[in-house]
C-alpha cells in the first residue's frame, strides 16, 4: 500500500511522494483527511456561527455541508493551496496576484468549485493555558490579512447583484465622513459607527453564512510533547462567526488608538464601500494604506485565554477521535515521511532516559 491519506482519492499532492508531506503541507492536508475519516463515522465538526440576535452559538455542521460535496465522492477533487475563483472575482491587487486558499474543494466532473476554506491546525493546550485545569485549556488562532481578504469577498458574494449592492450601499453610507482614512486621529473617533455598520451588514445575511475556517485541535497532556488519549477534533468558523472574532476587544475601544481587531473591521469596511462603488476593492493598497501603525504580517492573534470564550464545549475538553485512530487516517507508511521541526527542548522531555 502506498502512503495516502484517508479519504483524498483526487488530489493535487501525490502523498507517494515525501515532498508533499512537509510541514506546511501536512498541516492542511492532515485536517482535509481527518474531516473525511470523522464523516465515515458520522461525526460531525462543531460549528460556529452567529444567531440572530449576533450572538457567537455552536451547531453541528456534516462533511458533505462543510465541504460542499461528500468527502468520500469519487467526484471529490481537494485542491490545496489553490485560486478560488467564486472569490478572485469581486478583488484586484497591484501586482494582479491572486491569493491562494488553504483547501479548494471541486467537483471533478463539473469541474466547479464548491468551497475555499482556511485551515489552522491548532494545539491544545496553548502556553497560556497549559497552566489552567484541563477544562479550561484553548488555543491560540492566527488571522492573516488574506483571511480577511476571503471574508470580505464571502460578504460581497451574498450581494453580488445590482439589486444587492444598492442594499449593501445603503447600509454602509452610515458612517461620518472620513478624509483621511489613513489617519487614526480621524478614523478612531468613528471606529463604533464603522463597527455597526459592519455587523448591520452581517445581521442582514445571518441566514446566509457559510464555512470560512477549518480549525482542527490536536490536544497534548499539558505541556508535554505527547498526545492525550482523545486528542483530535474539528471546528468550523463561518464567515461571520469569524467576523465576531473581530470584537474580541471592544472593551478596549479608544478614539486615539486603533487595535489589530478594529483594523480589521476598518478593512472590511474599507474593501465593502470599495465593492459597492467599483464592483472590486484593491485588497493589497487596502491594507498596506491602512496599517495604523501596526505589522500587517497578521490581522490579529486570539491567544488561548481569549478563545476560549467561542471555543468552550466539551468537545474541546474531550477531543471524539482518540490517537489510535491516526493510523486509520495516515496510510501506508505515510508518517514515515514526516519531518517535524527538530527542536532540542522537545527532544529533551520526551527522552526522560537521559537522566537515569
Amino acid at each position: 500500500m502506498t502512503a495516502s491519506l484517508f479519504g483524498q482519492k483526487h488530489s493535487n499532492r501525490d502523498y507517494s511522494k515525501s515532498k508533499y508531506w512537509g510541514k506546511n503541507q501536512f498541516n492542511s492536508s492532515f485536517p482535509a483527511s481527518l474531516v473525511a475519516y470523522m464523516s465515515s463515522k458520522n461525526i460531525m465538526p462543531i460549528y460556529l456561527c452567529l444567531d440572530k440576535n449576533e450572538n457567537l452559538i455552536h451547531s453541528q455542521i456534516s462533511g458533505t455541508e462543510l465541504f460542499g460535496i461528500d468527502p468520500l465522492s469519487d467526484d471529490a477533487y481537494y485542491n490545496f493551496e489553490a485560486g478560488y475563483f467564486p472569490y478572485e472575482q469581486f478583488y484586484y491587487t497591484d501586482t494582479e496576484k491572486k491569493e491562494n486558499i488553504d483547501l479548494v474543494l471541486e467537483n471533478r466532473k463539473s469541474l466547479k468549485p464548491l468551497r475555499g476554506l482556511e485551515v489552522k491546525l491548532t494545539a491544545l493546550p496553548d502556553n497560556t493555558t497549559a497552566h489552567l485545569d484541563e477544562n479550561k485549556y484553548s488555543c491560540e488562532i492566527v488571522v492573516r490579512p488574506p483571511t480577511i481578504c476571503f471574508l470580505t469577498c464571502s460578504i460581497c458574494q451574498e450581494y453580488s447583484s445590482n439589486s444587492g449592492k444598492e442594499k449593501l450601499r445603503k447600509i454602509l453610507l452610515n458612517v461620518p465622513k472620513i478624509n483621511h482614512w489613513e489617519e487614526i486621529s480621524e478614523v478612531a473617533p468613528h471606529y463604533e459607527a464603522i463597527r455597526k455598520v459592519v455587523y448591520n451588514v452581517a445581521k442582514d445575511m445571518i441566514k446566509h453564512q457559510t464555512p470560512l475556517i477549518l480549525q482542527p485541535i490536536w490536544k497534548t497532556e499539558g505541556k508535554l510533547m505527547r498526545l492525550a488519549d482523545n486528542c483530535l477534533d474539528v471546528f468550523v468558523w463561518s464567515n461571520l462567526a469569524v467576523l465576531k472574532m473581530c470584537s474580541s476587544d471592544d472593551a478596549n475601544i479608544s478614539h486615539t488608538q486603533i487595535s489589530r481587531f478594529q483594523r480589521a473591521i476598518i478593512w472590511i469596511y474599507l474593501m465593502l464601500i470599495d465593492f459597492v462603488n467599483y464592483g472590486q476593492f484593491d485588497y493589497v493598497r487596502i491594507v498596506k494604506q491602512h496599517s495604523y501603525g501596526t505589522a500587517n504580517d497578521k490581522a490579529f492573534s486570539l491567544p488561548g485565554t481569549k478563545s476560549y470564550q467561542f471555543l468552550q464545549c466539551n468537545e474541546l475538553t474531550n477531543p471524539r477521535i482518540r490517537k489510535d485512530e491516526i493510523k486509520n487516517i495516515i496510510l501506508g507508511g505515510g508518517q514515515n515521511f514526516l519531518s517535524p521541526e527538530r527542536r532540542f527542548d522537545a527532544v529533551i522531555v520526551n527522552s526522560p532516559d537521559l537522566f537515569i
